[in-house]
């Protein structure tokens, strides 16, 4: 096991729980080392996030969230010693997935709507609770929201370095969330991020810009969504 935090300084990872997550996002993965770009997949998936009538669907968008982690391997592959740091991310992130699609599995008629987790929950007093699917959901959008803003820097700002647009990036989205450690842990990441040209030449190929236009334009709204319903719950 190994003691880390990424929502504000302890968090136990077991080694059962990371398994879990590599194993689920296999497939996925593959899918996304195939023509095209890292966002391809995921691109691919974002149509089918919403019902026919306009609401979040369970099972899509954490199979969206899963097709987006291949991204923060591109980041381990540069950091030495801070890859582990990275792959713990990732590892946290897709603990997150798996809270919310089990929970999903235990009911998939009730819980076909993302949203009616959190209303379970809310309606149980357990929302607030620090394992709870809610809190789940909170921190797996705050994570969404700093990939996303990472490549809206990239894309709007040129000529800023890597460092600079993923220091941006999570001073806008994570850092008032993090304590001094997981904030210590991200802010020496990111002084080995690699090169902008070395990183996107991991990102595949096809037409790279209008994918990372796709994919911001197209997740934003639904991660912004997420944080909407969960202010209105009282949850943020």
């Amino acid at each position: 096991m190994i003691l880390v935090n990424f929502h504000d300084d302890l968090w136990l990872v077991g080694v059962g729980h990371a398994e879990a997550s590599v194993k689920t996002d296999t497939a996925l993965e593959s899918s996304a080392a195939m023509t095209g770009t890292v966002f391809t997949p995921a691109l691919q998936a974002m149509p089918h996030v919403k019902s026919s009538t306009g609401d979040m669907l369970t099972k899509p968008f954490l199979d969206v969230c899963r097709l987006v982690l291949p991204v923060l391997e591109k980041f381990g592959k540069f950091l030495d010693h801070y890859g582990e740091i990275m792959a713990l991310v990732k590892s946290d992130i897709g603990g997150n997935i798996d809270k919310l699609d089990a929970k999903y599995e235990t009911d998939s008629t009730s819980y076909t709507l993302l949203y009616e987790i959190v209303r379970k929950e809310v309606a149980e007093n357990t929302a607030k609770k620090g394992h709870s699917c809610t809190t789940g959901l909170l921190w797996l959008t705050r994570a969404m929201d700093f990939l996303v803003e990472l490549f809206r820097n990239l894309l709007a700002h040129q000529d800023w370095t890597m460092h600079q647009a993923c220091t941006e990036a999570y001073v806008v989205t994570l850092k008032k969330w993090h304590g001094y450690v997981a904030s210590a842990a991200f802010s020496g990441a990111m002084n080995f991020v690699p090169d902008r040209k070395k990183f996107f030449s991991l990102l595949g190929e096809g037409n790279l810009n209008a994918d990372i236009e796709n994919f911001i334009s197209t997740f934003s709204p639904l991660l912004q969504e997420n944080h909407n319903f969960l202010r209105s719950v009282g949850m943020e």
